[in-house]
């Protein structure tokens, strides 16, 4: 009833009317709940880039430190020791989902939760009336340009998670901020009690590559096991915000080595051979550019699609770019089109490339080709979906998928295959 509600107010009120329409909402699911926020430690995390990430690191070290914690990204929500993928596609689900969540939360004995929060979400007032103890900001990049309107309102809407976190009735109240990116001076300005700024360059000496890396912190060196400075960026996000929760180094130190793996994110499919294989959620230039420098070191043969038919269409062919100029072998195939024509978008990430890119539109098939090229020591890297569950296609289809999955089963026939011609 509520959903039939919802929709036939957002077609017939002026937008002020929805607005107001879905901050009662989040109000009533607040008041239902009983404003559960307000009894646990709550850190929210934004940014265009690395939040699914940063909320995986902090949990592990909230853990670490003797929390039991609950967990809503775009991976999984976790309660207590339950945790189950997320197959929504949305990283922030709607004001009844998450007041409920943390009351559920609260009842099994939770007493901290970390939130990815999204610019959509907040759109729709999602963040309103959730009690921050924490924020953490980790970058902006363009991304939902039409939903939003512009670059600016997109902006807008991210920054409205911050001043959700200056209206929290918690005290003290921390913003940690990326200096790294343009955008994070402005979370600096929030009044708040504990403002943290970082930098990647702050956290020297560093060192990162394919296998992992290291950063400084408080004249401590910290290992991650994550490839890519992007990952440590994440960690050290995660690690000052555990600092100005009162989390020692010792219990960070120990946890952030105990992260060795996330769905989606830089994902190492281990099967037995002799070459790297990564499935990436990958779905800006940025980040993009970022997976692929952190696999300089190697021969890359690269599956690439764009995410979401009939959106960011600009970002294609600067993606077919970044492919073209970083890969030694481009592989364009299907991801999720909705309704646009899936041989359009591969034509747009083509129009960036000055080398002719092999196109196969069937996912699997791209991989299993992508895979046969791999030599000894090769990268073969698979963007743009991460752990979605499905692929998306025309009036609402969709098709169950894993990257993960489809990989791992692509690599062991191509094993097979090859002990079977070893063994004639």
């Amino acid at each position: 009833m509520i959903r039939t509600l919802k929709k036939a107010i957002t077609a017939a009120a002026p937008s002020l009317t929805v607005e107001v329409y879905h901050l009662f909402l989040a109000w009533f699911g607040a008041v239902l709940y009983g404003f559960p926020a307000r009894q646990m430690i709550v850190v929210g995390v934004t940014g265009t880039k690395g939040k699914s990430s940063t909320a995986e690191f902090l949990n592990a070290i909230l853990e670490e430190a003797g929390h039991t914690t609950a967990l809503i990204n775009s991976i999984r929500f976790k309660t207590a020791d339950v945790s189950e993928p997320n197959l929504t596609r949305m990283s922030m689900p709607g004001r009844f989902f998450i007041q409920r969540f943390l009351h559920d939360a609260l009842k099994k004995g939770c007493t901290a939760a970390i939130l990815e929060m999204t610019s959509e979400g907040a759109r729709q007032n999602r963040h309103r009336f959730i009690d921050l103890d924490a924020l953490i900001f980790t970058n902006l990049a363009p991304e939902h340009i039409e939903s939003h309107g512009s670059l600016q309102a997109y902006a807008n809407a991210k920054f409205e998670i911050g001043r959700q976190l200056a209206r929290s009735r918690k005290y003290p109240r921390t913003i940690v901020s990326n200096l790294d990116d343009k955008e994070g001076g402005r979370y600096l300005t929030l009044s708040v009690e504990n403002v943290v700024p970082f930098s990647l360059g702050t956290a020297a000496p560093f060192h990162a590559n394919e296998r992992g890396g290291s950063f400084t912190l408080e004249n401590q060196e910290l290992s991650v096991h994550l490839p890519g400075e992007f990952s440590l960026k994440n960690a050290l996000a995660s690690s000052l915000t555990a600092r100005a929760l009162g989390i020692p180094m010792d219990a960070i130190e120990r946890a952030l080595g105990r992260v060795t793996k996330i769905p989606g994110r830089a994902e190492r499919i281990e099967a037995g051979q002799n070459f790297t294989l990564v499935v990436d959620y990958a779905h800006t230039p940025d980040s993009l550019q970022a997976l692929y420098s952190a696999y300089k070191n190697l021969r890359k043969i690269c599956v690439l699609g764009s995410t979401g038919g009939g959106r960011d269409t600009w970002k294609r062919p600067i993606m077919g770019r970044i492919a073209d100029t970083s890969c030694d072998t481009v592989i364009l195939t299907n991801e999720d089109p909705y309704d646009e024509k899936p041989e359009q978008i591969v034509s747009d990430i083509a129009h960036g490339m000055t080398h002719k890119p092999e196109i196969i539109m069937d996912r699997r098939e791209a991989i299993a080709r992508a895979l046969s090229l791999a030599r000894t020591d090769d990268a073969v890297l698979i963007t743009g979906k991460g752990t979605d569950p499905d692929i998306r296609g025309p009036s609402g289809s969709k098709i169950v998928w894993s990257d993960a999955v489809v990989a791992r089963e692509e690599v062991e026939k191509l094993l097979a295959k090859q002990g079977r011609i070893m063994s004639l």
